[in-house]
């Protein structure tokens, strides 16, 4: 094969990796939208993601509990997002393309996402809440039926307390989930579902089987 060819091919690839993300059924609830590119290969794709007003409709920790399984820790529901901002969760999804990486990264695409949401204060600290926040993204990619390897990540607490003239804004705490993974199959959109979903889990949002909406780009 020239290189050429080989050239071609790789951009053929990238180009229907973009359209199956453009094409992502996301559930209605998160705001989705391309974005540029920060960094990383000149074949990449970006999206930016929120939510916001999800505790608006009354939802309580029991009900959350409900819709997420008996698995689901207690005290990872008490620290999901309460009604004291209307943006309770965003996040990042970068979808790279780079054949030269092929043997570092398990396949010639990578995902790289980021994504944060506000706890309750007094269980920012609970040692469980980084492990769950990691199982959230796995259970999302499985129940999405999207395919991957060599997952990766590092969950993170963030503490921001405020001084002098801001003392009075108290303490706040943030979890925050750094991941990335290599698709193993040509469905992108199902990636990018699985991503929204799980920004949506880390907003408060039970989980839907429809009202899903198509992602438009720039």
């Amino acid at each position: 094969m020239s290189v050429v060819t080989d050239l071609h091919g790789g951009l053929g690839r990238f180009r229907a990796a973009v359209a199956s993300l453009r094409a992502a059924q996301c559930r209605h609830d998160i705001d989705l939208t391309e974005i540029t590119v920060p960094m990383g290969p000149s074949d990449s794709v970006a999206f930016s993601a929120t939510v916001t007003d999800a505790t608006d409709s009354g939802y309580r920790p029991e009900q959350v509990a409900a819709w997420h399984g008996p698995t689901l820790p207690a005290t990872a529901v008490a620290s999901m997002p309460r009604a004291c901002s209307d943006e309770l969760a965003t996040g990042r999804f970068i979808l790279s393309h780079a054949p030269s990486r092929r043997s570092e990264w398990g396949g010639e695409f990578r995902i790289v996402t980021f994504v944060k949401a506000q706890v309750e204060r007094d269980l920012g600290h609970d040692q469980m809440l980084a492990s769950v926040a990691w199982s959230w993204l796995l259970e999302s990619l499985d129940r999405n039926g999207a395919a991957y390897t060599g997952e990766g990540g590092t969950a993170s607490r963030v503490l921001a307390e405020g001084f002098g003239q801001l003392a009075d804004t108290g303490e706040d705490i943030d979890v925050e989930l750094r991941a990335s993974w290599t698709p193993t199959d040509q469905d992108f959109g199902a990636h990018l579902e699985a991503w929204a979903d799980m920004v949506c889990t880390f907003a408060g949002l039970p989980p839907v089987t429809d009202g899903v909406v198509r992602l438009t780009g720039r």
